[in-house]
């Protein structure tokens, strides 16, 4: 593999008939790897929002130091994101990371119907099959259900109080019982999957330990095939099961994927989310007095907490020219999006929660080709969930000190493990 030549000097180079500025830089200046200890609750870790100097740069990759790249800048971000030259299903044999790749232990290739890591047209024809459930217009039809599904979560809050662990008994079930009547998968089974899909992004995990809970959840739902087969109802699973496009095993990871996906992303943002705004009292009381602010704060908490805080890799298809930058084909490339989401070029302020800013064009989300079908999904349940929360307890508070709070540094999704409150 070729790599550009770093000079102490600006240098410019011609290719693919485009002058291209390479950044200066020596092999002594590459840093190796993604920061990802943090030193507050909420921002990025100092040593990531550093790199921020050079918003694309070049970063030793492990385990052996091959050089590649990370975006921490939101333009950088964000054309990476939408650029189909930069793939999601290549290999991912270097990592960003100590953790490597989820998939390179075993047979660097995810299960059959994971769409997430593959490249069209696969993506595409996979994609297809449930973009339509999670349009705006058919999860609108869906928001009297959840809304009563959080109004349950509520009460059964209220017979526990006066106080209660908010995690394992508001956030964490409200996105898993939307998401397990949406596939069809019976909620009676919760622990054991979302056991299973929390040790899937336990980054303090090895990855053969990782494979083997993905492998659980795959066969769990596989085992649910025959069922749904013999006695099909309207949910999605049963809808994928029938499509003759699709094989059992890809019916199979598309439910995966929605399974885990569906409520690890939301759980996580529920409760971080309900933690700022008790940390955020001036924000929290504009909410209360103005609850039509609610999409809004949404969109800035999604901004400003960025729970998907591992980086989003991709793999050059082709050399390809990003702001000035030649990333030759091959080379990894990692978008941090919680800096991205706190690049001051793009948001005034950016380290400020600040309900009254337009946080849109935030990368909470991702971008492109593989931006989150459920992202939809994800806003509806946070604007109901966290509006009903607020409604019902005007007094919630944190149940002990903000600093006994176990934060989810170790895992994949960023947030809370446990949350106790009272009210």
């Amino acid at each position: 593999m070729t790599y550009l030549v770093w000079t102490c000097s600006p240098i410019i180079t011609a290719h693919l008939g485009v002058l291209m500025t390479v950044q200066p830089s020596s092999p002594e200046s590459i840093p190796t790897g993604m920061p990802m200890e943090r030193e507050t609750r909420y921002d990025p870790p100092a040593a990531l929002t550093a790199l921020q100097t050079h918003p694309l740069r070049r970063i030793k990759y492990y385990p052996e130091g091959v050089e590649g790249w990370l975006a921490t800048g939101h333009a950088e971000s964000r054309a990476i994101l939408a650029d189909p030259r930069f793939a999601s299903g290549e290999p991912f044999v270097h990592s960003p990371t100590e953790m490597p790749h989820i998939f390179v232990a075993f047979s660097q290739q995810a299960p059959p119907g994971f769409f997430i890591f593959d490249d069209p047209p696969e993506h595409t024809r996979l994609r297809r099959k449930v973009a339509g459930v999670f349009t705006v217009k058919r999860l609108k039809k869906l928001e009297p259900h959840i809304a009563h599904i959080v109004d349950q979560r509520i009460a059964a809050l209220r017979e526990a109080g006066p106080g209660a662990d908010l995690v394992s008994q508001f956030a964490l079930p409200v996105p898993s019982l939307v998401i397990c009547e949406m596939l069809g998968v019976p909620y009676a089974d919760r622990d054991q999957f979302e056991r299973d899909s929390a040790a899937m992004i336990d980054l303090s995990a090895s990855v053969e330990e990782r494979n083997e809970a993905m492998g659980r959840v795959l066969a769990y739902i596989h085992q649910l095939i025959p069922r749904i087969r013999a006695n099909p109802g309207s949910d999605m699973l049963s809808a994928l099961v029938a499509d003759p496009d699709l094989s059992d095993a890809e019916a199979a990871g598309i439910g995966l994927l929605l399974l885990v996906a569906g409520h690890e992303t939301t759980a996580n943002m529920l409760g971080l989310g309900a933690l700022s705004l008790l940390e955020h009292p001036e924000q929290l009381a504009q909410l209360r007095s103005n609850p039509d602010l609610m999409p809004t704060a949404v969109e800035e908490l999604l901004r400003y907490l960025t729970v998907a805080h591992n980086g989003i890799m991709r793999v050059a298809k082709e050399d390809t020219e990003v702001n000035g930058h030649l990333i030759r084909a091959g080379e990894h490339v990692t978008v941090a999006l919680q800096t991205a989401n706190r690049d001051p070029a793009q948001f005034d302020q950016p380290d400020k929660l600040d309900f009254d800013r337009d946080p849109r064009g935030h990368l909470a989300f991702g971008h492109g080709l593989h931006q989150c079908v459920g992202q939809q999904l994800a806003r509806i349940e946070m604007v109901i969930g966290l509006g009903k929360l607020l409604e019902a307890f005007p007094q919630l508070r944190l149940a002990v000190p903000v600093e006994d709070i176990p934060l989810r540094s170790d895992m994949a999704i960023y947030g809370v493990h446990s949350m106790p409150v009272e009210w």
